[in-house]
């Protein structure tokens, strides 16, 4: 394979509503701590905002971040799970701890799913973002696996039916 080097997520960003909400949320409730904060009253292309830059960190050090821009619009629909998602791994004690909690604490939470290689459950942010925890079935894929080989053979499949 070639191509560059990619080694990990820094961060993903999101709109949000209101980013104490969301930080109630992601560090309350996940429990990503809130690393970064960045107010932005001039974008790099000149043009005036108003925008909080928020970062929640993950174990690994790569952050799932969102920006509050409350003068302009967006559009917060509740996603789908096939449109828009996210999926944070843990283990999977934790994913059955993070289950338990969310129904204690009256969240809309869908799962235990078994997938085969992951075993998943879904939450909705207040954003109407859905928030997927993952806890890994078997070793991780490599580059050479079979299971990788198979994954381009479906995706081949595809795209020639479709």
């Amino acid at each position: 394979m070639s191509g560059i080097a990619i080694e990990r997520l820094h961060h993903a960003a999101y709109r949000c509503r209101n980013s104490e909400e969301t930080r109630a949320f992601y560090e309350e409730f996940l429990g990503l701590p809130l690393v970064g904060a960045l107010e932005i009253s001039t974008t790099k292309s000149g043009r005036d905002a108003e925008v909080l830059h928020t970062f929640f960190q993950m174990a690994n050090g790569a952050c799932i971040a969102f920006f509050e821009e409350p003068d302009e619009p967006f559009d917060f629909v509740d996603q789908r799970d096939f449109d828009l998602h996210i999926a944070l791994q843990v283990d999977y004690p934790t994913l059955e701890r993070m289950f338990e909690k969310g129904k204690a604490g009256g969240r809309e939470v869908r799962g235990i799913s078994d997938h085969g290689f992951i075993h998943s459950i879904y939450f909705r942010d207040p954003n109407g973002y859905v928030v997927e925890l993952t806890a890994p079935v078997g070793e991780p894929l490599t580059p050479a696996d079979e299971k990788r080989r198979e994954a381009r053979k479906i995706l081949d499949d595809w795209t020639r039916a479709h």
